[in-house]
């Protein structure tokens, strides 16, 4: 009787006290964002965001290998797209929530200030933290920034690669790098703004980080998913990301 009463809990989309639920999937650089924008949904309409976090292009790849998520909040358009590529989606296009921020950012006591984007090929430095570009959206862009720049080559031989733009951070935050080419979002937390400092990557040399979202097509929760991305993108959740190191897309 338990399995049956457990498995009909599930399958309605509710917790064990009968409270709705939405699993959503985000990327690494929303793990600063999600927990205030989930207390805030949670209080405003009743719903429980259960959120699991990762690089986008991982969890790209457990939504293509059938891991039960009814929204997908990505750090760009790229690995969107390829849920909408598989057919799993439940639009034809990826839907952008928000805009993200590369910025460069050093430890107030790495000896390397005042920071500026020349800093990167300072002979003291010997440890850059960057995203993998492959796996994070944060990452391709750092690199493609540094490759406008025209100082890859010289960064290169210095990068402490994180899976995630998370874990990017926590490399530079923990002295085991001494930069960091991380997002807005991990930036503009209180304890990384205590214990550092950062200056904006140029926008011109990198391509936009258009955040994008997809709900899943084969979810029981669409309406729910739907109406969770509806309120990401109304005028009043849009007019706070700038606080939280996102750019409206409004």
């Amino acid at each position: 009787m338990c399995l049956v009463v457990c498995l009909g809990v599930i399958l309605s989309g509710r917790s064990a006290w009968g409270q709705k639920e939405l699993r959503v999937a985000a990327a690494a650089d929303l793990q600063p964002v999600m927990p205030e924008l989930a207390q805030e949904y949670e209080k405003a309409m009743g719903v429980k965001l259960v959120v699991s976090f990762g690089s986008s292009s991982t969890l790209a790849t457990q939504i293509l290998n059938s891991a039960p998520m009814d929204i997908f909040l990505g750090a760009d358009f790229f690995f969107p797209e390829k849920v909408v590529a598989a057919g799993l989606a439940d639009e034809t296009a990826p839907v952008a929530y928000a805009k993200g921020t590369l910025v460069l950012w050093a430890r107030k006591d790495s000896g390397l200030l005042p920071l500026s984007i020349e800093r990167l090929t300072d002979p003291k430095v010997t440890r850059v933290a960057i995203a993998n570009e492959l796996h994070a959206p944060y990452g391709r862009a750092a690199a493609e920034a540094l490759r406008r720049m025209k100082i890859y080559d010289q960064v290169a031989p210095h990068f402490v690669v994180g899976e995630n733009i998370t874990q990017t951070a926590q490399f530079v935050e923990s002295g085991n790098a001494q930069l960091g080419l991380i997002s807005m979002t991990a930036a503009s937390t209180p304890h990384f703004k205590e214990i550092g400092t950062y200056v904006l990557v140029p926008t011109s040399q990198y391509t936009e980080i258009r955040q994008c979202a997809v709900i899943m097509a084969k979810s029981d929760r669409k309406a729910d998913a739907h109406a969770f991305l509806d309120w990401m993108l109304s005028p009043a959740v849009q007019a706070k990301l700038s606080a939280m190191g996102l750019a409206a897309v409004k």
